[in-house]
């Protein structure tokens, strides 16, 4: 399959997508048409000028150039006759191919890991970002020492994978590679421990802590826009949104809750990349209700699902799968047959975050989902014991209260976590 691809952009960045679909490979769930069009889409995302996008077949990977010699014959003739700049290829290669095929092809190759590091060093705002950003890269780079380091230098934003003549060079061995990377992850416990003392502050207030995760650009940041009626970053672009953000959200019982918006997940995100981005994602482990947020209009939908299931997996969060979870569809202004006929789970919410559609319904299922999560405790509190007493108005929410001779009787919901701490220091 082969194809012209419309300019998007201003960019004078000619590039070229390729998708190497391996022929057992393709007999999978995986859609290389699809790989192709998100790979297409990431290269949207910081701007590039896309001249042309093809999937080529490979009936065996070359060690040496990933290709065969026709293949690669074919991509030269590419680059020279529509003036290619940059090959964006929609899957991993090893150092030695990304070297050869620079040298057979005459133009700068990325593949798609630091296709996506790019567009996180372009896209991160806050310091733990930054950090988490560059530790990723650098993790990256240092199987890669055949090539400049240019995150130093940021004229345009991003991190320089993509950076053409003119850019500053830095040159760094893996000694100094390694010595920074024993940095950013000291400076990244600092941050996580400051995130920690956040959390704790939080559950003294308390507020319920409700996360929104789902594969990117399925919409999230629109929808936590339209719950909170906040600005966040939110356009159809794959990684809109890095940096976790938090915002109150009041439910229609008026009870307030933390709603935070998290980085979306994709395929085949290298090992490194999510550890590094592990403390973005701390918000969803200390989440007391995870909302999946799905793109029902994408023809990948399931298999995004499947993704990011897999990416909550290895967070460990199975329990929470099972419990403390809602599932989202969302988009559903832009498919045209009945939801019920795509043989979605009765228990999901079709909605649009766009135009508002199914998010009264959404945020009573968040407090239904939450409520059953808490546990009612019949108390008598003595008279004396002020301290105990301020403890329950303190960490739950006191339904009905009488004052009596023997003490001060109490009606109190608590979170499965104060329901604990209540049975362990023996408040009643």
């Amino acid at each position: 399959m082969t194809k012209e691809t419309e300019d998007f952009s201003s960019s004078s960045k000619c590039a070229m997508v390729i998708y190497p679909d391996l022929r057992e490979r393709s007999r999978s769930s995986c859609n290389p048409e699809a790989r192709l069009e998100e790979t297409i889409g990431l290269a949207l995302a910081i701007k590039l000028k896309i001249v042309h996008s093809s999937v080529l077949h490979l009936r065996e990977i070359r060690p040496s150039t990933l290709f065969g010699q026709g293949q690669v014959s074919l991509l030269k003739s590419y680059v020279a006759e529509k003036d290619v700049d940059l090959l964006i290829l929609g899957s991993s290669l090893t150092p030695v191919q990304q070297r050869n095929l620079e040298k057979a092809l005459r133009c700068k190759v990325i593949d798609r890991t630091a296709l996506i590091l790019e567009i996180f060093g372009a896209r991160a705002r806050t310091a733990e970002g930054r950090l988490q950003v560059e530790l990723a890269a650098l993790m990256y780079q240092r199987s890669r020492l055949v090539r400049s380091w240019t995150h130093l230098e940021r004229q345009r934003g991003g991190l320089g994978f993509i950076g053409g003549p003119g850019e500053t060079q830095l040159e760094m061995d893996r000694r100094l590679i390694s010595q920074r990377i024993i940095k950013l992850k000291k400076e990244l416990e600092d941050v996580k421990r400051t995130r920690s003392l956040h959390r704790q502050a939080r559950k003294r207030v308390p507020y319920a802590v409700v996360a929104l995760v789902g594969y990117t650009n399925a919409g999230k940041s629109t929808l936590f826009n339209r719950l909170t009626r906040a600005d966040v970053f939110a356009e159809d672009l794959l990684f809109a949104t890095l940096d976790p953000t938090m915002r109150i959200v009041k439910l229609p019982s008026g009870k307030e809750i933390i709603l935070s918006d998290t980085v979306g997940f994709i395929s085949d995100l290298p090992a490194h990349l999510i550890a590094s981005f592990r403390a973005t994602l701390e918000e969803v482990l200390e989440a007391d209700l995870i909302v999946h947020v799905r793109d029902i209009s994408h023809t990948e939908t399931l298999n995004q699902k499947q993704e990011v299931i897999k990416v909550l997996e290895e967070l460990e969060l199975s329990e929470a799968l099972e419990k403390n979870f809602i599932e989202v569809l969302n988009k559903i202004d832009l498919i045209s047959e009945p939801v019920q006929a795509l043989f979605i789970s009765p228990d999901s919410i079709p909605l649009s975050a766009l135009t508002g559609q199914g998010v009264e319904v959404l945020l009573k299922r968040i407090e239904e989902k939450l409520g059953e999560q808490h546990r009612i405790a019949e108390v008598i509190v003595p008279l004396s014991a002020g301290e105990k007493l301020a403890w329950f108005y303190q960490h739950g929410e006191v339904l009905s209260r009488r004052d009596e001779k023997d003490g001060i009787h109490l009606s109190v919901r608590l979170s499965p976590e104060n329901w604990m701490r209540y049975r362990k220091i023996k408040l009643h």
